[in-house]
Formats: structure tokens, sequence, C-alpha cells
């Protein structure tokens, strides 16, 4: 069974990544195969819903995660719902379905001073990987952009009259984030030794060592890397960089919605995951600062 009118609604009218699409096409793939095993049909536009709960149960018992369940699920929810839309269906079989549940993961951001053992261990090297190394930490620590939305940039978006970035988020939703003048810094003496590398003025705005696009395993490595000397956490990665960049806002008194705003988040409910560890350090400031407390 092919998917490709569903395929076209999600790239041109929902905007999603090719990186989504090609999980949506393998999760359907996976149920149709499934119904055509138990049923002898891999049509599935007109599945009941015990069908699908008895493809949940296999799923369970081949001993997937509960959240990796959820977003099969998640895949087959979006299916149906643009079936009903165009008017194909006339019953969503998922309209009742409620998602297993799953436990809270908490992602332990890096401290203020791991950050800082970080930038200050790299402050003086002088060799092109060392600085773009550098710029990239402080970028993402700056702005708390994704990995994809750091790989995409342009020099183009940075507006160095401004003192902005323009950032393509998921969706291909813009927004603007300000330039701190620390981060303005670190770019100048980026881009002086990205001349070096860049024979093909290419707009991208982080370069490999041999000139090309940076590529979502290297920027993964290298903060893996750089922060294994100062962190013994266990997760070392750029998601964790963005989590940090919100914790030390939300910390230091910043409003949710302005933090919302900056991470790109869609709604509040995003934003809020991140504000377990500020609730943790107001906690830890009121403990100290009240008279009732004070033995």
């Amino acid at each position: 069974m092919t998917f490709t009118s569903f395929i076209e609604y999600l790239k041109l009218e929902k905007n999603y990544s090719d990186h989504t699409i090609t999980a949506y096409k393998k999760d359907l793939s996976m149920f149709a195969e499934f119904c055509k095993e138990e049923y002898e049909d891999d049509n599935i536009k007109d599945v009941h819903y015990v069908q699908i709960r008895n493809w949940i149960v296999v799923l369970v018992n081949s001993g997937l995660q509960n959240s990796t369940i959820n977003r099969k699920i998640s895949s087959l929810k979006t299916y149906y719902k643009y079936l009903l839309k165009t008017k194909q269906i006339k019953v969503n079989p998922l309209i009742k379905h409620k998602a297993l549940k799953t436990a809270k993961k908490i992602q332990v951001p890096f401290s203020e001073k791991e950050m800082n053992t970080v930038l200050v261990e790299t402050e003086h090297e002088n060799t092109f990987e060392s600085i773009r190394n550098t710029t990239i930490i402080e970028m993402l620590y700056a702005t708390g952009m994704r990995r994809a939305e750091l790989i995409n940039l342009k020099q183009s978006d940075i507006d160095y009259s401004a003192k902005t970035i323009k950032i393509l988020g998921k969706r291909n939703k813009e927004r603007i984030v300000p330039l701190l003048q620390k981060l303005e810094s670190q770019l100048k003496q980026y881009n002086t030794y990205r001349l070096e590398i860049d024979t093909d003025k290419k707009d991208e705005l982080f370069l490999t060592s041999k000139g090309n696009k940076m590529y979502p395993t290297l920027v993964y490595r290298l903060i893996n890397d750089y922060f294994s000397i100062a962190s013994t956490k266990v997760k070392k990665s750029p998601h964790i960089l963005r989590h940090t960049f919100a914790t030390h806002l939300l910390n230091q008194g910043a409003d949710l919605n302005a933090v919302k705003e900056l991470l790109g988040h869609a709604s509040l409910a995003s934003t809020q995951v991140y504000t377990h560890n500020s609730l943790a350090e107001l906690k830890n400031v009121y403990a100290k600062a009240h008279p009732r407390n004070k033995k």
C-alpha cells in the first residue's frame, strides 16, 4: 500500500522535515505489514480500533518502550485525521485512544560552573576547528537553538547591525533572537578563520575543516567530547545545551513566555518541561532565605 497523497500533505501543507516524514512512512508501512500478516489485507484505510489495539499488544510484547509505541500510534493518528479531513473515511478509529503511560525523563542541564570550565578551556586555542567548536558551543548556549537549526544557519542570518540572529525552526517557522556581545565577538573571530576554509563562498555559517556543511553526528560528537572534560553527567548532547539555556534563564528570573519565544515552542506546555530545575533552585533559595526556616 502506498501513502503518496498523505506524504505530499505532510511535505507541502504541514512542512514536516524529511526525517519526520521518513518516520511516518516507516510506521504506516509497519502497521500495513501487520494487517497483511494478521488479516490478509494491507489496506489500513478502513481498519477498526481492535486491529490497532492488537498491533499495540504486539509492539509491547516485542519489548519496545511505551514512548516509542506512542510515537508510532501518533503517526497513525495523523494519517486518520488526514483521511477524515479529505473525506476518505467517516470515523477516526483512534478517536478514543489513550496513549500508553510513560515515565517522565528528567534532563539534567549543565551547571554554570561546567559551562564556564568548557569555555575557559577553549579560550586560548587558535586552530580553525577549535575556534569553530567554541563558537558552536557559545551559539547553542546563547540562543538555545536546536542542532538542526544550527547546522542550517546561514551567514546572512546574522545581523550584526541589529544585533539579532534569524533562526529557521520546525515547519519553517522563523524566530529572531538577540545576538549577545560575547557571541558576536566569538563569531567575528571564527569568521577570520572560516575565510581560509571556505573557498566556494558557501552561505552556511558552520563548516567542516574541508569546507563542507556541518552534519549532525559531528555536532553531537564535539559537544560530547568537550563536555566530557568538565561534566560527569551521563548525557552530553546539543539538546542538553538547549535545556541548559532555558534552565539558566529561568533560574535568573526570566519570564516563561519569553523563554518559550526564544526556544521557538508552539505551546507553553513544551517550555514547562524545563521548569523543574528552576523550581529546584527556587526551593533552595526559599529554604535559605525564609525566616521560618532558620534555626
